[in-house]
């Protein structure tokens, strides 16, 4: 824009000087294009020279005769090029405006949350929520289909487990080593719902009775349970099959080497191992149980928060805003639960 402002300025000096002066320049002018163009054969033109150029074309007829530097048909192409982007910028599409970024993951996160729900029904969601939007723009931003199967809208495991899990309770055994490296076995019976621990047991010798006693103890009363999910140990025999149906339960066994099929009670031993059995050296059955018993009694079931449970424990804590903070120490101090004094 300098150079152009420059000449702009140089022509308004040419208006008041006389015709001789002009003459005189040009000719000293077209020498020195002359003398320029024995050393350099193609000088190299900038956007704003072309510029220069094109407008030089629409106000001066006889400019072909003065171009030294580039021929006239280059010019030419310079200006249909010119046509062609202003063309292309003047018919570009504008459509309709994008939306904002926040409500396309509304958008995304209704579809993901609600898997029956169509565009029509997301649209009348968002209008209720004050948000104006087409249906066209939801089903846009919505989840694409692969196949028919994905076409027919179904409930995803997730769903599935969370509407069953307060009918269903996973029952497991663990080995731990004592100190003289016998082998103790811990069974498990957690309930999905809450990821709770509702009863557990130690012994040397889990046999087909002992086991059918734990289900006694953990089913005798009065419970909502109708699925229970195990493995495919052999201490689960005929008799200790009847037992469980004998209780109103569904038998519920794992595929073979499928331990995944049965998550909660496979997780717990994990939990228990990492923040308990890991850390301690276990004098006998006795011993084991007194431990598993502060463990999850004092720890587990009252105060360990879970993410699964929105940061809850497994039996609900009511959130404390006034009072002193003071921590009690578990497992002499391996952990510590957190409460504010009155």
């Amino acid at each position: 824009m300098k150079i152009l402002a420059k000449l702009i300025f140089e022509f308004i000096k040419l208006l008041f000087r006389s015709k001789h002066d002009i003459c005189l320049e040009n000719i000293t002018l077209r020498h020195q294009l002359n003398i320029q163009q024995r050393d350099i054969k193609r000088p190299k033109i900038k956007y704003t020279d072309r510029i220069i150029f094109v407008l030089i074309s629409y106000v001066w007829k006889k400019w072909r005769s003065s171009i030294v530097v580039v021929k006239p048909d280059t010019i030419v192409g310079w200006h249909r090029k010119g046509f062609k982007l202003y063309w292309k910028w003047k018919c570009r599409k504008r459509g309709r405006p994008e939306i904002d970024w926040k409500l396309i993951k509304l958008i995304r996160k209704m579809n993901k949350e609600n898997q029956l729900w169509s565009a029509q029904r997301i649209q009348g969601e968002l209008a209720k929520l004050g948000i104006s939007v087409c249906t066209n723009t939801v089903k846009k931003y919505m989840k694409k289909t692969t196949n028919e199967s994905d076409n027919l809208k179904r409930q995803n495991w997730i769903t599935f487990l969370r509407n069953h899990s307060k009918d269903i309770v996973g029952i497991d055994f663990c080995t731990v080593p004592t100190l003289s490296f016998r082998q103790l076995y811990v069974f498990i019976a957690i309930a999905h719902h809450r990821s709770k621990i509702i009863h557990f047991n130690v012994t040397y010798h889990p046999t087909e009775e002992w086991t059918i006693q734990q289900l006694r103890q953990t089913f005798s009363y009065d419970h909502k349970f109708k699925y229970l999910f195990r493995d495919n140990d052999k201490i689960y025999s005929h008799k200790l099959k009847a037992a469980i149906k004998s209780f109103g339960l569904e038998d519920t066994p794992t595929a073979i080497k499928s331990p995944w099929q049965n998550p909660y009670a496979e997780r717990i031993f994990l939990t228990l191992r990492h923040e308990c059995l890991d850390h301690v050296i276990f004098f006998n059955a006795k011993h084991l149980y007194k431990i598993l018993d502060e463990f999850i009694n004092d720890y587990y079931n009252p105060a360990r928060t879970h993410m699964s449970l929105n940061k809850d424990s497994p039996i609900s804590r009511n959130v404390q805003i006034e009072g002193k903070i003071v921590s009690q120490p578990i497992l002499g101090g391996l952990h510590h639960i957190y409460k504010r004094a009155a």
